[in-house]
């Protein structure tokens, strides 16, 4: 398995039931608030397809995603816009509605949007797991795979333009420092395989690192 410069690759996987992994990050769950659920893996690693299915065991949840916080703003350079404006009104117990500045100037329309009375708050993207919202994440997930094959995900998903690949270059020239400093796979509350040679159910098992 080929895996970012400096991680280390995680022992002792084990297929484990999808509400299993639910039960164990709600060991930290606060009282009055939503728990607030990190969710944490390189571009391809099958973050967004893990968190719906989480979020399908926890119907009282919802999911924010980095990528709306980044969009037309920065790659990873939106830690503050989440704390101020997602994360500490959430570790609050209240509701958020948060128009970024980026979409007002590009014309996109709506609004991130929040509930209050959750139990589960998802919160999904590469960078997540960061030492600058650590003080406000209860639990958090890292999705270890094979960068090659989360590389070939993603030229399946978007495609292999010039402009895709101008891109990625762009990304990655971010992504590997950004990773490599805050090394997130060490702080995970559970690691869960991206990419497993281990027979299991998708739709209500995963893949976890003892």
């Amino acid at each position: 398995m080929r895996l970012h410069p400096g991680e280390t690759e995680a022992a002792g996987w084990r297929v484990t039931r999808l509400a299993d992994v639910v039960r164990r990050l709600r060991v930290e769950a606060p009282d009055g608030r939503p728990l607030l659920v990190a969710v944490d893996g390189r571009g391809g690693a099958g973050k967004s397809t893990l968190v719906e299915r989480l979020r399908r065991i926890v119907p009282r949840s919802e999911v924010v995603h980095t990528d709306d916080i980044a969009w037309n703003h920065a790659y990873f350079d939106w830690g503050d816009l989440l704390v101020e404006n997602v994360l500490a009104p959430l570790h609050r117990g209240g509701t958020v509605t948060f128009r970024l500045a980026a979409w007002a100037e590009h014309d996109r329309p709506g609004a991130i949007q929040v509930a209050s009375g959750l139990d589960v708050v998802w919160i999904e993207g590469t960078g997540i797991i960061r030492e600058q919202c650590a003080p406000w994440i209860d639990a958090s997930i890292w999705i270890q795979g094979d960068l090659d094959e989360q590389e070939r995900r993603l030229v399946a998903r978007d495609g292999d333009s010039a402009e895709q690949r101008r891109h990625v270059a762009a990304w990655l020239a971010e992504e590997l420092p950004f990773l490599s400093r805050e090394q997130p796979w060490r702080k995970a509350t559970v690691v869960v395989a991206g990419t497993t040679i281990l027979d299991h159910d998708p739709e209500s098992e995963v893949v976890v690192a003892v």
